[in-house]
C-alpha cells in the first residue's frame, strides 16, 4: 500500500507538472508518515547525506563555467576563430556550429548551456548568410548533445555520485561517443551543403584572421587545463573544475570581456541553477532509500530476468524506457529518478557501470530534442524567432542519425571503455 502511494503519487504529480523535487518529496514524506519502520530523523539524514560529497562540488563549478563563458562572450570569440579556419568551405557556418559545440562542450558540460550560448550567435548569423533558419536551429540542437557526453559533464558527475563509479572514468568514457556524434553530423552537413553554392562565407582578410585567432587562443587553454590536469594526476575532477573556473574568470577580467555586473549575473544564475539541481539530488537520495528498503530494484530485476536473460534485449528495453522518461524530464532530474531503479538491475545483467553511464546520459540528452517537451528546440525557436514546428521537422533526420549513433554506442562497449582503461581509470 505504501509503495503504491509513493510511486502512484509521484506519477500523478509529474503529470500535473509539479516540480520534480516536490513530486518526489511529498510522496516520500507521506510514506515516512505511514511507515512505522522509518523515523523522520532518518528521512532528514538521507536528504542531507548525499550533499556531503566532494565529487558533487564539481557540479556548481561546471555550471559556473558555462554561465561565465556565456556572459564573457566566449562563444562569439570561439565562433569567429573557427570561421577563420573553415570560411572557404561550402557550408562553413554549419561546420563552425558543430566544431564550436565540440570545443564549448569541454567547458560547459550541458546541452542547454551549449545551445543557449551558441544558438544566440549562430542561428541569426546562419540565417543572414542564406541558411534555412530551421536547419540552423536543428544542427545547433543536435551538436549540443556532445555537451553532456564530452568531459566535463554535469550529468556524468551526478551519475558517478549516485552509483559510486569513478568520475574521471565516466568523463573519459564519453570522449569517443562524442566524437562519433561529431563525425556523423559533419557527414550530414557535407551531404546537405554540397549542392548549395550559396552556403559559402566570404574569406576573412589575413590580418583580421590572425588577430581573431590570437584573440581566441587563450580560450583553448581552458580544456587543456581541465583534461590535462586530470590526466596528469595534478587535479581531481573537482579540483580541475575549480582551476578551469578560476582561469576563465581571471582571463575574462584581464581581457575586459566581463564586467562586474556580468559577474553578478553569472553568480546569480549559478546559484539558482545549483540550488535547483541540489534540491532534486537530495530529495532523490531519500526516494532511492525508500525504493531500496522496499527492494523495488531487486523485484524489478527478478521480473526482467524471468522475461529474458539476454543483456542485449535488456539494453534495448532500457533505451526505450529512458527515451520515454527523457521526453518529459530534463537529464539531471531523470538521472536522479531512474538510476536507483535500473542500476542494480543492470548489474544483474553484468553490464559495466561506466558503459551504462554513457548510454544513459546519451539517451536522456536526446530527450531534450524529442516531443512533447523539447526544451532545447523550444529555446532555439525562441532565440531565432522561428516556428517550433519548422524547427522540429528539420530536426527529425538529425534525430535519426543520433539514435543510430546511440545504438552503436550501446552495443559496442569498447567505444566507451577502451579510452578510460588506456588512461588507467
Amino acid at each position: 500500500m505504501e509503495l503504491l502511494l509513493i510511486l502512484g503519487g509521484m506519477a500523478v504529480l509529474l503529470v500535473l507538472r509539479v516540480p520534480v523535487a516536490f513530486a518526489m518529496l511529498l510522496p516520500s514524506l507521506a510514506y515516512i508518515g505511514m511507515s512505522p519502520r522509518i523515523s523522520m530523523g532518518v528521512g532528514v539524514q538521507r536528504v542531507t547525506a548525499l550533499l556531503d560529497s566532494f565529487p558533487l562540488l564539481a557540479v556548481p563549478l561546471f555550471i559556473f563555467v558555462g554561465f561565465l563563458a556565456n556572459a564573457a562572450g566566449l562563444a562569439d570569440k570561439l565562433i569567429k576563430a573557427l570561421l577563420v579556419l573553415t570560411g572557404k568551405v561550402r557550408g562553413s557556418l554549419a561546420y563552425v556550429n558543430v566544431n564550436a559545440s565540440l570545443v564549448f562542450s569541454w567547458m560547459s558540460g550541458s546541452a542547454l548551456a551549449d545551445s543557449a550560448a551558441l544558438g544566440s550567435v549562430l542561428v541569426p548569423t546562419m540565417r543572414k548568410n542564406g541558411y534555412d533558419p530551421n536547419f540552423a536551429a536543428a544542427i545547433t540542437a543536435a551538436s549540443s548533445t556532445m555537451g553532456p557526453i564530452m568531459p566535463p559533464s554535469i550529468a556524468a558527475v551526478l551519475y558517478a555520485v549516485l552509483t559510486g563509479a569513478s568520475v574521471a572514468a565516466t568523463f573519459f568514457a564519453g570522449v569517443v561517443p562524442a566524437l562519433l556524434i561529431f563525425v556523423a553530423l559533419t557527414v550530414y552537413i557535407y551531404v546537405y551543403a554540397r549542392n548549395r553554392t550559396e552556403l559559402k562565407v566570404e574569406p576573412i582578410p589575413r590580418e583580421e584572421a590572425v588577430r581573431t585567432l590570437l584573440g581566441a587562443l587563450p580560450i583553448f587553454f581552458a580544456p587543456v587545463i581541465l583534461l590535462g590536469g586530470i590526466l596528469g594526476g595534478i587535479f581531481t575532477p573537482t579540483e580541475a573544475a575549480a582551476a578551469t573556473a578560476m582561469y576563465l574568470l581571471i582571463l575574462s577580467f584581464v581581457c575586459r570581456w566581463l564586467t562586474l555586473r556580468g559577474l553578478y549575473q553569472t553568480l546569480a544564475q549559478t546559484a539558482a541553477t545549483t540550488g535547483r539541481v541540489m534540491i532534486i539530488a537530495s530529495v532523490g537520495a531519500l526516494f532511492a532509500y525508500i525504493l531500496a528498503r522496499e527492494q523495488i530494484p531487486q523485484q524489478a530485476a527478478g521480473f526482467l530476468i524471468s522475461l529474458t536473460e539476454n543483456p542485449i534485449l535488456f539494453l534495448l528495453l532500457l533505451n526505450i524506457f529512458l527515451l520515454l522518461v527523457g521526453m518529459v524530464l530534463e537529464p539531471a532530474s531523470a538521472l536522479l529518478v531512474t538510476v536507483p531503479i535500473f542500476y542494480p538491475i543492470a548489474q544483474e545483467y553484468g553490464i559495466d557501470p561506466i558503459h551504462l553511464g554513457v548510454v544513459v546520459i546519451f539517451n536522456l540528452t536526446l530527450g531534450l530534442m524529442t516531443p512533447p517537451v523539447c526544451l532545447v528546440l523550444h529555446m532555439l525557436a525562441q532565440v531565432g524567432n522561428l516556428n517550433f514546428g519548422g524547427v522540429l521537422r528539420a530536426t527529425v533526420p538529425l534525430l535519426v542519425i543520433l539514435f543510430g549513433v546511440l545504438l552503436v554506442v550501446t552495443y559496442v562497449p569498447a567505444l566507451t571503455l577502451t579510452l578510460p582503461r588506456l588512461l588507467g581509470f
